[in-house]
Formats: C-alpha cells, structure tokens, sequence
C-alpha cells in the first residue's frame, strides 16, 4: 500500500507536503524574519494548545507581525492538521513569517503574513543514553543578550543554537547548555534546564524562553511540595547539583547525568527528576490539559 503523503496548513489551505513551498523572497527565508511555536499530541490530545496558541501571538505582537487569524482560528488549524495527518502522537509546529515583498529589502513594511502548520509524528530532540541520561557540554557559544533579542520571542533565527550544538558534537557529548554573556546558565539548544539541589527545584529565570514544559515542571514540582527557584545559576552550581535535567515539548523531561566530563549526582536519573517525569507522560497518557483532536475537528470552522 503506497504512503499516504502528509497534509500541511499554508495560509488557510490544506495542501499535500509536496506542494508546500514557500516563496526564496519571503523574509522568513531571507531573513530569519518569523516567529514560530511547536506543541505536541499525545494519545489524540495537543497538550496545552491554547497555553501554545497564546504564546505564538505573545511573539508576533513582540516583532510588530500582523497575524491574520484569531486565536480560535489558529487553534482549530492546529486540530485540523494533526487530524488530517491521521495522527495520534504527534510534533506539530506552527511558523509565521512577515511575508513577501518586492523588491526584497529589510524594510518590513507592506508584507501579508504568511501562517504554516505541519505535524509529524512525535519527535524526541535528543535520545538518553543507556546510563539513563544525556552527556552534555557547556558550549563557549554564549546565548544572546536579552539587550539584542529577547529569547521569550520564538523566532526563526536560531543559528546561535545550531552552533552551540556543534560544540557538543565536535566534543563528543549528547547536546549543549548555554551560558548567558556573564557566565551564568541559561538553556540548551530548545530546550529549559533545571537543577536540583537539597531538594530544592531551580531555574533560570532570565535570557530563556519560557517553555510551556518548563512551566508544566515548575507546576508539577509545586503540586509535589517541592522548593522552587527560579534564579540565576552557576556552572559550579550545575556541576554540584544532586540532579540535573533539560525541558522540552519535543521529548519531556530529560535527565542530564554528566556536564563537561564532571558527573551529576550519581550519575542515573535522579528521583526528583523521576517523578516530575512520571507526572509529565502521565498528564500527556491521560489527555490532562489536552485537547482532543477527534471530538474538536470542525469546531468554530
């Protein structure tokens, strides 16, 4: 039986993945000019799309972009995607750019948006290792100031982080973390990090995105009891930590055993890291905070 070639959303249509193409004269091609957002299905449920939704129109409104759909509309193109794709787990990530214009200058005047949703099936960033967690390295690459582009923003520009992964592979380790320009931790390429220290749940507060997992973790480890900081670290403070471990949509918790050849707490993921996880995949197995692919197809279209 031949593939059954995937659906994508372009601008209000659905077209086959074959005839998505995006114009060499759109700004978000020439210029990184865009801002995008990804989210995740599970088990027929988006997980927190509305949180998603919000946060995408939090990012066009910061880089003036016009959106031409509502909140309700992107929402529903989102369901409609990862329905048509007959998914159940699913990596869904909605792109907008500032459009065409000609000539093609930086002038970002007189462009229509241009909205793109595609969905896959689930992707994991990064795999753990046999030892139950990733090696990882402090890349010399710094993460930009919030003074030159406030990461809260997502945009497509992510050439910062893709050199920072080039540190971690030419050095042998799994992924990277980044520091801010004073040293302090920040996050690694897509992902939040977190530490744990005499029980106490820490993250950075500042130059990061604010993940929508982060923010899951973060209320997971309070329903739990458990301390939480959101505060500058250091490396010293991630070398020494009784665990360690990386946020993202696209693979839940991840726990980080050693960083630059320095072991992390015992080296295995460690229990508080555990149980957050166990709490995040049994959210996303029970459709908690999702919705529903299935009985929302068609709503308010």
């Amino acid at each position: 039986m031949p593939e059954v070639e995937a659906v994508v959303f372009m601008n209000g249509d659905y077209v086959a993945a074959s005839q998505a193409k995006v114009s060499i004269f759109d700004s978000g091609f020439l210029y990184g000019d865009g801002v995008f957002d990804t989210s995740s299905a599970w088990n027929g449920f988006i997980f927190k799309l509305d949180e998603h939704v919000e946060r995408l129109l939090r990012s066009c409104h910061a880089v003036r972009m016009d959106v031409p759909y509502t909140a309700a509309e992107l929402r529903q193109a989102h369901i409609e995607t990862v329905a048509r794709n007959n998914l159940t787990n699913a990596y869904i990530k909605c792109i907008v750019t500032r459009g065409i214009k000609d000539p093609p200058t930086l002038d970002p005047r007189g462009r229509e948006a241009g909205v793109f949703i595609f969905a896959k099936p689930y992707i994991r960033l990064v795999e753990e290792g046999d030892d139950g967690g990733i090696n990882a390295k402090i890349s010399s690459v710094r993460r930009i100031p919030m003074a030159a582009l406030d990461p809260k923003i997502k945009t497509l520009d992510y050439l910062n982080l893709v050199m920072a992964k080039f540190d971690a592979i030419d050095a042998g380790a799994d992924d990277a973390i980044l520091c801010d320009t004073e040293g302090y931790v920040c996050e690694g390429p897509g992902y939040n990090i977190f530490i744990v220290s005499n029980g106490e749940v820490v993250t950075p507060a500042d130059t990061v995105l604010m993940g929508i997992t982060r923010e899951t973790v973060i209320e997971i480890a309070r329903e739990k009891g458990l301390d939480v900081a959101e505060r500058r670290f250091s490396p010293f403070e991630l070398y020494t930590a009784d665990e360690a471990f990386f946020s993202t949509t696209a693979g839940g918790v991840i726990p980080i055993v050693s960083v630059d050849g320095r072991t992390v707490g015992s080296g295995e993921r460690g229990p508080i890291t555990r149980s957050i996880s166990e709490r995040y995949w049994d959210m996303l197995e029970t459709g908690e905070h999702g919705t529903e692919v299935l009985s929302n197809r068609g709503i308010g279209s």
